[in-house]
This record gives C-alpha cells, sequence and structure tokens, in this order.
C-alpha cells in the first residue's frame, strides 16, 4: 500500500529570484579626476556623510567635463540617498573648511587641497557635549583617594621646562616668532594677476591657487634666486617677481591662445613651464 500521506507532498522548492548581474565599465561613462585630488580626499578627516557628499559632487562636475555647476540639493540627496537637510548640513560644513567652493550659484571641490581646513567643522566623532560632561556625579568624583590626586596632580605639574644658562625658565615657543617662508605669496593677489591676463587674452581663469599651480610658482622663484645669484642681480621679494613675471614677462603665444589643431586654449600652467621661465628670464637685462 502506497503512503498517501507521502504521496501527496509536493517538494519543497526555494523562491528564486533573478538578480541582475552588474557590472560596471569605462565605456559606460567614467570621471576624470588628478591623483592628488583623491588622494588628498582619502586622507581627509572627513565623516562618512561629508565623503559621500564630496564623490558626489565629484560626479556632478568632474563627471560632466565641469569644474563648477548650478547643482541642487536634491541632486545630491537623490545621489547619496541622504536627506536634503543632511545634504545642506553636510555641504555647509565642507564650503566651511574650504573643501568646496561657491561662487554665485556655481559650485565645486576646492582643488587647492593645501587650503582645506578640518579644524573649523567639528567632527561628530571628537565631539563631547558639555551636556554629557556635567552627567558624570560628584560621588564618582570623590572616590578617588587623596593620595592618589595628589600623585596624578603631582605628575601633571612636574616642572619640565628647561632653563636657560642664568637659571630662569626660557621663552615659551609660542611666543617666538615664526619664521616666513621664502615661498610664502599673496594667493588672492596671483589669482587676480592670472584672470586678468586670462581675461585679455581669452584664456581660461582659476578660481584659486591648485597644488600645481603653487609648485611652478615654488619653480618660477627658485629660478629668479637662481639667476641673480649667477648674475648679482638683486633679488625681489616674491609677490613681486611672480606678478611681474606674469603681468609684464609672460606673453601666451597664438598656439596657447588656440591657433592649434585642438583648439584648445592653455592655462597658467603653460605660463609656469620651465623651459618657458628659463628663456623669460633669461632675456632679462
Amino acid at each position: 500500500m502506497s503512503n498517501l500521506a507521502h504521496d501527496n507532498v509536493s517538494p519543497i522548492r526555494p523562491d528564486l529570484q533573478v538578480v541582475e548581474r552588474r557590472v560596471v565599465d569605462t565605456d559606460n561613462g567614467y570621471t576624470r579626476i588628478a591623483n592628488e585630488l583623491l588622494e588628498a580626499i582619502a586622507s581627509a578627516d572627513l565623516t562618512a556623510r561629508q565623503l559621500k557628499i564630496m564623490m558626489a559632487y565629484i560626479r556632478k562636475t568632474y563627471g560632466f567635463n565641469k569644474k563648477t555647476d548650478r547643482i541642487a540639493d536634491e541632486q545630491i540627496a537623490q545621489l547619496t540617498g541622504l536627506s536634503r537637510q543632511n545634504v545642506n548640513k553636510a555641504k555647509k560644513e565642507l564650503l566651511s573648511m574650504n573643501c568646496l567652493l561657491m561662487e554665485g550659484s556655481q559650485i565645486g571641490v576646492n582643488k587647492e587641497v593645501s587650503a582645506w581646513q578640518f579644524s573649523k567643522c567639528l567632527q561628530v566623532s571628537n565631539l563631547v557635549s558639555n551636556l554629557e560632561t556635567k552627567k558624570v556625579s560628584k560621588l564618582e568624583t570623590v572616590q578617588v583617594s587623596k593620595p592618589e590626586t595628589h600623585k596624578r596632580h603631582s605628575l601633571n605639574t612636574k616642572d619640565n621646562t628647561p632653563k636657560s644658562p642664568e637659571g630662569s625658565r626660557s621663552n615659551s615657543e609660542e611666543n617666538k616668532p615664526q619664521p616666513v617662508s621664502k615661498y610664502h605669496f599673496d594667493r588672492d593677489r596671483i589669482k587676480d594677476t592670472w584672470n586678468r591676463k586670462a581675461e585679455h587674452f581669452g584664456l581660461p581663469k582659476i578660481m584659486s591657487v591648485s597644488v600645481t599651480t603653487e609648485k611652478g610658482l615654488k619653480r618660477l622663484y627658485d629660478s629668479h634666486l637662481k639667476h641673480c645669484k649667477e648674475t648679482g642681480r638683486p633679488v625681489q621679494q616674491i609677490d613681486t617677481f611672480i606678478n611681474g613675471y606674469i603681468e609684464y614677462g609672460y606673453v601666451p603665444s597664438a598656439y596657447a591662445c588656440g591657433d592649434n589643431p585642438a583648439g584648445k586654449k592653455y592655462g597658467i600652467e603653460t605660463a609656469l613651464r620651465q623651459e618657458r621661465i628659463d628663456k623669460i628670464i633669461s632675456q632679462e637685462a
């Protein structure tokens, strides 16, 4: 006799859902980004939310071959999955840290990574509210014995300050004037000088002094110092020299102004190429 209960039970089959295999490829589009900028973001002290916002703005600008664009908070919210309020808050934090720049209604990533200032925004992981601090009970404070307290106090107040030969304390390092680097220059001034030149010749303007431009300006001033040492000419202050070089020394060629097969116009990086620097400086009277 057959087992009716067994015969009536159909085999249990798991629900199989078809999962579409998703493979990304540069053939479907890619974002061109400088390695230095990517490394700066990777090493930056950003919260998870701030990092998502930074990557979203890169996608919405560099992903469309733009440096800046008009980007609504709703677009970033849709891309990141964050609420519009959280997007707006993180955006303001990144603007205060100079990670993002805004000119009018245009917003984009600040390529001058040396200007990023993380101390301007309190990180959530390091923030301890005063309210939580006040919740520590007086009872727990009193439980520390007086000898223990005295011992810790002695360790914390031990005088490790170096003394001068006369026996008195030496001045604090914080009160000593810090030496100014020979490469310290007025970033706004050189930006304005170049942008006036760029407007006159129809060349690309700059929003800020990038890392690449800063390196080029340092090479430029080093070349000036070397030339002065070799010729006995007086050394000029860095702002005077680099602005004079851009305003009066560098004259963009027709090729740099777009008279080339690609019709491309070349910016300040071309003015700071070493071969161009050497040529212009060698022509000084």
